[in-house]
């Protein structure tokens, strides 16, 4: 499973002695007691997995595990009884915080005719929505990654994700994006999406994978 993106945005700093672990968490003095702090597990923006976290210092410890729970700290006491947030509480508490933030991380995959560096029709589909997914962005980072199945010799393979990679971003140029935001790489066979013995034809191992950030 795909770890949670976190989007904890710090706004306050902790009491002395307290530590925390978390994904996808969010952490703030609260106006109504603000020598509190007040700890908040949110889901990750782009898939909506929940993490954990655990918030703890010498008075105790709080394990959060669900959507929106929450625990408090103040002075040197141990963080309070878990509570749950309602989505309007984390929207009165930290909707600024959470607007600034940049958009989550998009993911595409373009899949590759047999032993060819030419995309399938759906693969060439995808071209507007990932210009489009840049566009939404102040300084976009696009990394196009080649990968291949395991016909043919590794240093081969390897060629031949890059060949696809590059036509990836030549695409992606004549469609209007600057190729300066464009990164390539290779890994041929080294990172195959379904696993398989040497000399297999697997169509969803040759792809072309895409993260916009």
């Amino acid at each position: 499973m795909r770890q949670a993106r976190s989007i904890a945005a710090v706004l306050a700093t902790f009491a002395a002695g307290l530590g925390w672990s978390c994904a996808s968490s969010q952490q703030l003095r609260t106006p109504e007691q603000p020598g509190q702090i007040l700890v908040v597990l949110l889901p990750d923006g782009d898939s909506g997995v929940v993490g954990r976290a655990t918030v703890s210092n010498p008075s105790g410890t709080a394990d959060l595990a669900a959507a929106r729970e929450s625990t408090t700290v103040a002075g040197n006491q141990g963080p309070a009884p878990v509570t749950v947030l309602s989505e309007t509480e984390v929207q009165r508490i930290f909707g600024g915080a959470l607007a600034a933030l940049p958009p989550p991380p998009r993911h595409f995959t373009l899949y590759f005719r047999f032993e060819s560096d030419e995309p399938t029709e759906e693969g060439r589909a995808l071209i507007p929505e990932i210009l489009a997914s840049v566009k939404g962005r102040p300084a976009p980072e696009v990394a196009v990654v080649g990968h291949t199945d395991t016909t043919g010799t590794p240093a081969t393979n390897l060629v031949l994700g890059l060949r696809r990679a590059t036509m990836v971003r030549d695409m992606l140029v004549a469609a209007g994006l600057d190729r300066s935001f464009i990164e390539l790489a290779s890994h041929g066979e080294a990172e195959l999406l379904v696993p398989t013995a040497n000399n297999v034809a697997e169509p969803r191992n040759r792809r072309v994978e895409i993260a916009v950030r």
